[in-house]
């Protein structure tokens, strides 16, 4: 039989078929071969050349969802937001056809004789939608805070068509979160929520929500990167993605492949591909679980202005790397304070967590009970030391001290005027008190002008030393060549600044 075969295949233009036919029926065995994840199907087949020219099998895991998106579609949820706001009223044109033209043989003629012409103003109603997900059985929901912010009426729709009226029982500008009640028939199918700490770069995600409208819309990607800063407020740390996110999916959730929720769906680049953010699970669970429960937030405080290490400071401070928050100022009598933390700290680590940057340390102080007594470690001077805080309640408002002074000096080689802050002065430049050395003048592309220094911010310290008159900045700045490092309040912060002349 195969003499009979191989006589038929002899010629090389058949010899080309029946090598495919034998490839596909060894992919196709390879497919049957791949491993397997709990709850997930799974196609794997391919080779790689090793470094001796031989091939050896590598398997390339693709998982199908379907699985997860059954299960976990049924606590997602779409809801629908009513606004209403008042804006000028036009005459609308008449004779409008299907496509929205003027239909009508006048209709140019009414179009421009009633384009424009303004009312009194009017309530208009508007709709919003976006997602959310449900929390407990009970008909707790959580959603954005954008989502439902300013609605008069919510309507949350459920995967069985079933809808409720909803309340807000909480909300929180900050982290962008809300919590809404329903009351529904029966228990509902809920979900949990994950640690989003765990999540690796390349971890496979899977977004559900109603995108544009579209209700149980399920969608898969990586995760694209972590503590992604987007300029969205104090606790700046978003999981980045590439499962597909669009105007609708805000409040909706991330799961990973265990079916929990590691991320809460916010954000997206206008016009970008693929790049999208997420709020972790880890930052949202302290907010939510006071929101449910208090319908406010009480979160902790240190007590401390921070920055982020630039290659200037890094270079000025003598550090080793970038990693870690500097302290740049401390509220007087603040927990920071009466634990020993000095201004110049850098906080390498707090409560047994990795402080990477300067962002990554207002999520952790926050999310930790007020009263609660941690570990930090910190650097200063370069050498490691160890303390412990008891942390407080982050207050609503607060303020800081300027330091006093006396005279005014020349912009000089560093392009920084100095002068006396007086009550003149301090009205002129909005500034609380009436002592310190303020910055009057600036040099353009001078190295202050570099370093970011501005007209009205005062200068506290140079090279580490206290300054309280202009006279006592200045011998300081002359005793520095090529490099002078600057702590400046600006506002009610303060931050370092280090200059250099190249």
């Amino acid at each position: 039989m195969w003499q009979q075969v191989k006589s038929r295949w002899k010629g090389a233009p058949l010899a080309l078929p029946l090598v495919a036919v034998i490839a596909s029926m060894a992919l196709i065995f390879g497919l049957f071969l791949g491993v397997s994840v709990p709850g997930i199907r799974t196609l794997s087949a391919a080779t790689m050349a090793a470094p001796d020219g031989t091939m050896s099998p590598t398997a390339v895991t693709l998982p199908s969802f379907a699985s997860l998106a059954k299960t976990l579609s049924p606590a997602v949820v779409n809801i629908r937001v009513t606004q209403i706001q008042k804006t000028e009223g036009k005459v609308p044109t008449p004779f409008n056809g299907p496509s929205g033209e003027d239909s009508s043989p006048f209709g140019e003629y009414f179009h421009r004789f009633f384009q424009g012409t303004p009312q009194a103003p009017r309530n208009y109603r508007t709709e919003g939608a976006g997602s959310g997900f449900i929390l407990s059985p009970d008909g707790i929901i959580v959603t954005n805070r954008h989502v439902i912010e300013g609605a008069k009426d919510i309507t949350v729709t459920l995967a069985n068509k079933e809808e409720y009226s909803a309340k807000v029982i909480g909300q929180d500008e900050k982290t962008d979160l809300a919590v809404l009640r329903i009351k529904p028939k029966g228990k509902l199918p809920a979900v949990s929520m994950g640690n989003s700490d765990q999540l690796q770069v390349g971890d496979w995600v899977v977004a559900i929500g109603n995108p544009f409208g579209l209700s149980n819309t399920v969608t898969a990607g990586i995760v694209s990167a972590k503590e992604r800063v987007i300029g969205a407020g104090p606790y700046d740390d978003f999981i980045q993605t590439d499962a597909s996110i669009n105007p609708g999916n805000s409040g909706g959730p991330l799961f990973n492949l265990e079916g929990q929720v590691v991320g809460i769906n916010t954000a997206i680049i206008a016009g970008g591909k693929g790049i999208g953010f997420a709020i972790p699970s880890n930052l949202a669970k302290n907010v939510l679980d006071q929101l449910v429960n208090k319908g406010e937030i009480s979160r902790g405080w240190l007590g401390v202005t921070i920055q982020s290490i630039s290659p200037e400071l890094q270079k000025s401070l003598g550090l080793k790397d970038s990693k870690g928050a500097l302290v740049a100022d401390l509220v007087p009598n603040g927990p920071a304070e009466k634990a020993g933390v000095q201004r110049g700290d850098v906080i390498t680590t707090y409560d047994g967590k990795e402080v990477s940057s300067s962002n990554a340390l207002p999520a952790l102080v926050a999310g930790t009970p007020v009263g609660n007594t941690v570990g930090l470690k910190v650097l200063r001077n370069n050498e490691p030391k160890d303390l412990t805080v008891k942390v407080g309640k982050l207050p609503s408002e607060k303020t800081a001290e300027v330091s006093p002074s006396k005279k005014k000096s020349e912009p000089g080689k560093w392009g920084l005027q100095m002068e006396n802050l007086t009550p003149d002065l301090a009205r002129q430049f909005g500034i609380s008190g009436s002592r310190g050395v303020v910055v009057t003048g600036v040099v353009p592309d001078s190295p202050a002008d570099a370093a970011g220094i501005e007209e009205g911010d005062i200068i506290r310290e140079v090279n580490r030393h206290n300054v309280n008159s202009v006279q006592e900045a200045q011998s300081q700045v002359e005793k520095s060549k090529n490099s002078l490092l600057l702590l400046v309040q600006r506002g009610q912060g303060s931050l370092f600044a280090a200059l250099e002349i190249k």
